[in-house]
């Protein structure tokens, strides 16, 4: 097979068009690094009494809400048994966000101590305004709500509506002419004073965090707060990399011992960095986290790789013994991908309960089993569908004694 017939190849031509847009991924959208990587905080939080499955979906579902409405973009909320939940967050310091994920969330509006509105008469929370130390937060109600509001407020003029978010008191604004007149009005605010610009701006962006997002169905707490280092992670990747290049220089050494001829390493070696690249770029479009175990799973994706060129190799060197024909190499070709799917397909077998165990359940020590499985999955797939029958080509043009 000549080279010019080669680049035609439509897997060829596949390879070079995702290994493109892969690096233009990378480059474009970046590479989301884990809490381990990173940098962080990790907050678990008791809820006061144990809850069922469905209980606690809606608290992280909350909780991950009240998150990325914040502004939080690398968050990971997951429970941790039916009491516990686990929040890890990347690049944001605990005291940031300790009021977002510890409070309930529970609204009330009180006349006279008899409640006018709650939490669940908010239709929309609008953006809040700060004007030096003064910050507003202003929202719509339904109108039923509205109309509670009307007739508890009646006759009321002047005395204050005593707004509170879990039990503790924000404001008091006092009950308008209009209002007092039974006039219901869907608008309504929540505002107030702080000492500087930044505690207004950070009160009217948890209030209207915590409005938006609505209560949780049960009351939580803080029980632990701890920040995690990006300098074990920063060791932990150059380690990799120094363990990487070893690990190529000795592969390298191995083939050439093997088969004698020193060329055979390139093609090997291009369709790792292919594989690397095409891993990279999956993880940049689906924006998954690269986290240790992650890149313990794309390491382990790429050995198994090597470990299949090498069978490829050795049946493609095989046909030609025996045959010196191309058709008998291709049935050797056809031999090796037979032996290269049933192993994937028993690794893949083996990695996805290892998925579903940290995806469902999300438990520290075996949610991290979730992001080593996906990766060795995502790896092995691309290989054998993609990067492998390339190499196969690309080896068989290679060693064909016509060629």
């Amino acid at each position: 097979m000549k080279l010019n017939e080669f680049l035609k190849d439509k897997r060829v031509l596949l390879l070079i068009v995702l290994v493109i847009a892969s690096i233009g991924a990378i480059s474009v959208l970046g590479i989301q690094q884990g809490l381990d990587l990173k940098g962080g905080s990790t907050i678990q939080l008791q809820l006061d009494q144990p809850v069922d499955t469905a209980t606690m979906n809606t608290v992280t579902s909350v909780l991950d809400k009240r998150l990325n409405i914040f502004g939080v973009k690398d968050v990971k909320v997951y429970p941790s048994g039916n009491q516990n939940v686990i929040v890890e967050i990347a690049g944001v310091q605990p005291d940031d966000v300790a009021k977002i994920v510890g409070s309930n969330g529970k609204f009330e509006a009180k006349i006279n101590n008899q409640t006018a509105l709650v939490g669940s008469d908010i239709t929309q929370v609008k953006t809040y305004q700060v004007t030096g130390t003064e910050w507003q937060v202003p929202f719509t109600v339904s109108l039923d709500g509205a109309n509670r509001f009307a007739q508890v407020a009646k006759g009321q003029a002047g005395v204050p509506v005593d707004m509170y978010l879990d039990d503790e008191l924000i404001t008091s604004p006092e009950v308008s002419a209009e209002l007092a007149n039974g006039q219901p009005s869907t608008d309504v605010q929540i505002s107030g004073t702080e000492s500087t610009k930044e505690e207004a701006q950070t009160q009217a962006k948890s209030i209207h965090t915590l409005l938006q997002s609505g209560a949780l169905p049960v009351k939580v707490k803080i029980v632990g707060v701890s920040s995690v280092s990006a300098e074990l992670g920063s060791q932990f990747v150059n380690g990799a990399l120094i363990a990487g290049v070893l690990a190529l220089l000795v592969i390298s050494a191995i083939i050439i011992i093997r088969y004698r001829n020193p060329i055979l390493v390139i093609p090997i070696m291009l369709t790792s960095i292919a594989e690397l690249i095409l891993i990279l770029g999956a993880a940049a479009v689906i924006h998954w986290n690269i986290d240790l175990a992650a890149i313990a799973g794309i390491l382990a994706a790429i050995g198994t790789g090597v470990d299949d060129q090498i069978i490829i190799t050795d049946e493609v060197l095989k046909g030609f013994s025996e045959k010196k024909k191309i058709s008998g190499v291709r049935k050797q070709i056809k031999s090796a991908f037979f032996i290269i799917f049933a192993a994937a397909g028993t690794l893949i077998a083996a990695m996805l309960p290892l998925f579903y165990i940290g995806f469902s359940r999300g438990a520290s020590g075996i949610g991290v089993l979730s992001g080593f499985a996906f990766t060795t999955v995502l790896g092995v797939l691309i290989g054998i569908f993609i990067t492998r029958p390339v190499y196969a080509k690309f080896i068989e043009m290679m060693l064909d004694p016509k060629g």
